[in-house]
């Protein structure tokens, strides 16, 4: 299999932890290379559930090397959970699982800062972060105040902490906020840190050796295009490069490496949190698409934003990234739907907008222009063979690969790994 990036091409949620899972099979490598805990991949393997906010998806598959990469920014604490968690479910990370030394740690005060500055906010201004410490985290990698996972093992942490830990408690203290005391945070950091201490590796030279030893790598994405901290909603955004771009920066492999992106993208359209959303639909068959899909995040259990499918979305989507191929997910949820919609561009004040304006003020006032088509009133959920599909779910599909220019490579029609038909990929 070719050096692969999967991407999600919405607003995220799309599905990418099950895609990557499918895909995983026929590569070496799978790498994380940006976000935090702040995703959430589900994975449905028969009957047992698999939900990931760290790790990659590809830790399911037996033999398979997973990377977290220097791009993405890891609550040490968390991770350590997660890993104990798989293990509780049977699953060895032991040699299999590495964490780039020089990721950014996400600490304590990250989250505190994060959800109070969430609660001073206008309500019309909220981002409607994860309260995850994310966005602070990468601030202070950006402003050069950060500490990275090597930086954990080092013996001399506890005092580069502690000298973060006072800078943060004299911020917290000008605003009104509540300092926090260190002693706990150290104490569950060290045990953190002793837990992971064979996981942290310099994976930027490990995964140039792999390249250049011809090992095949998949590149994993969180969030979707739509979050990208340049090219999505801003300031509705993540804190990080979702889209292709961000697998180089975030891995340390250089761009010739990647040979395909794969875009992921739902049949409708779902968002979490604020910020504008073209084709949200909030009448009863929003709710119906909601109540199908089960659409409440992974990682935090908010409810999704649901509306139909948009193509102008997609399509900015694809020439961001330059997508080769869809993954299309969720196709199922759309079965009991009698008339299905599809944005094909927008209208800002009596102009026709075909592509994702910079302003947020602009997209705000964008009007969905639809087409429409029937839907095909019968399940998909045990089909096999993308020619079992119903017509109309067929022409349907093909419709959004028509209009979006970008062929199908992956079609799921249901949670389970089983659920999933590989096209052309």
């Amino acid at each position: 299999m070719p050096n692969t990036v999967l991407i999600g091409a919405q607003w995220g949620d799309e599905g990418k932890g099950k895609v990557i899972d499918v895909l995983s099979e026929g590569v070496d490598f799978v790498v994380r290379y940006q976000g935090g805990n702040n995703a959430g991949h589900t994975v449905e393997i028969g009957d047992d559930r698999y939900i990931l906010h760290l790790i990659p998806s590809g830790i399911l598959h037996d033999g398979k090397v997973c990377v977290i990469g220097n791009g993405v920014v890891v609550d040490p604490v968390v991770l350590m959970d997660e890993i104990k968690g798989l293990h509780a479910q049977g699953i060895d990370t032991k040699g299999r699982l590495f964490i780039s030394d020089r990721a950014q740690i996400i600490f304590p005060y990250h989250c505190e800062l994060d959800a109070w500055k969430e609660t001073l906010k206008d309500n019309e201004m909220k981002i409607g972060t994860t309260k995850r410490g994310i966005g602070p985290a990468y601030s202070d990698k950006a402003s050069r105040t950060g500490l990275r996972m090597g930086d954990l093992l080092d013996p001399v942490f506890d005092s580069l902490f502690q000298e973060r830990i006072d800078e943060k408690n004299a911020y917290l203290t000008a605003v009104g906020g509540k300092p926090m005391e260190s002693a706990e945070m150290i104490a569950s950091l060290k045990v953190a840190a002793d837990f992971l201490t064979d996981y942290i590796v310099d994976t930027v030279t490990m995964l140039n050796v792999a390249y250049r030893d011809d090992k095949t790598i998949l590149f994993e994405g969180a969030q979707g295009t739509m979050l990208d901290i340049d090219f999505g909603t801003y300031p509705y955004v993540t804190s990080s490069n979702s889209t292709s771009g961000g697998a180089s920066t975030g891995s340390g492999l250089p761009p010739q490496a990647v040979d395909r992106v794969i875009g992921v993208v739902k049949a409708y359209t779902t968002r979490v949190g604020e910020g504008p959303f073209p084709t949200e639909l909030t009448d009863d068959v929003g709710k119906k698409i909601a109540e199908v899909g089960k659409e409440f995040g992974a990682t935090t259990g908010r409810p999704r934003r649901c509306g139909w499918f948009d193509a102008v979305i997609a399509r900015y989507a694809a020439m961001i990234s330059g997508i080769d191929v869809w993954a299309m997910t969720k196709l199922d949820v759309l079965d009991g739907i009698e008339t299905l919609k599809i944005c094909t561009h927008y209208e800002l004040d009596g102009e026709v907008v075909d592509t994702i304006p910079g302003n947020i003020r602009k997209l705000e006032r964008c009007t969905p222009v639809y087409e429409e088509m029937p839907g095909w009133l019968s399940p998909t959920t045990e089909v096999t063979e993308y020619d079992q599909l119903p017509v109309n779910a067929r022409k349907y599909v093909e419709r959004l690969c028509e209009i979006t220019g970008v062929p199908l490579g992956i079609l799921s029609v249901g949670p389970r790994r089983a659920s999933t038909l590989r096209i052309s990929v």
